[in-house]
């Protein structure tokens, strides 16, 4: 079995202060993340290996992230920033064993769309919720019954989680 965990990054700060790329995460979106990595971690979840986009939002996001995996091999990869869905897959694809359970820091609108892509069954009341919405700092955990990365194929995954951060905080 693989499980395949997308995270999307943390609050970044608005549009306009520079860059796209160069967007950094808010105090809320580092608090968010942090949240969100106890929680994985708590519930046992850790992942072996971290493909994270180069965009400082993401960076910064498996930086919040990154005391409670201090295991996990982590790959900053530039072809994430903004990618479709597809070139997330694609890079799926490419990982090899050992690595069971992979994590994905990225970006919307591809990291709801892979993520509705993949679900093939699961917990509906989380899909329901998934189907509306995939808020910053958000994660999705999906578990595919397959041996190989290759293997992960549309509506294959079981949709294990779906978590978000509590919003009840401001900036």
């Amino acid at each position: 079995m693989l499980r395949l965990i997308l995270f999307r990054h943390g609050k970044a700060v608005p549009h306009g202060d520079g860059p796209d790329f160069e967007r950094g995460l808010t105090s809320r979106g580092v608090r968010n993340c942090i949240q969100m990595a106890e929680a994985l971690h708590d519930s046992g979840v850790n992942p072996d290996c971290a493909l994270v986009s180069s965009a400082r939002r993401t960076q910064e996001t498996w930086d919040a992230m990154r005391l409670r995996f201090p295991d996990t091999k982590v790959k900053i990869t530039r072809n994430l920033y903004l990618a479709p869905s597809e070139t997330i897959l694609d890079a799926l694809h490419k990982i090899e064993v050992p690595y069971q359970t992979v994590m994905v820091v990225g970006h919307n609108p591809a990291m709801h769309d892979l993520a509705l892509k993949l679900v093939g069954f699961g917990d509906r009341y989380a899909l329901a919720r998934l189907k509306e919405h995939l808020p910053t700092a958000a994660l999705v955990v999906l578990d595919f019954d397959v041996d190989a990365w290759p293997d992960v194929t549309d509506r294959s995954g079981r949709l294990d989680r779906f978590l978000v951060p509590d919003r009840t905080e401001q900036d």
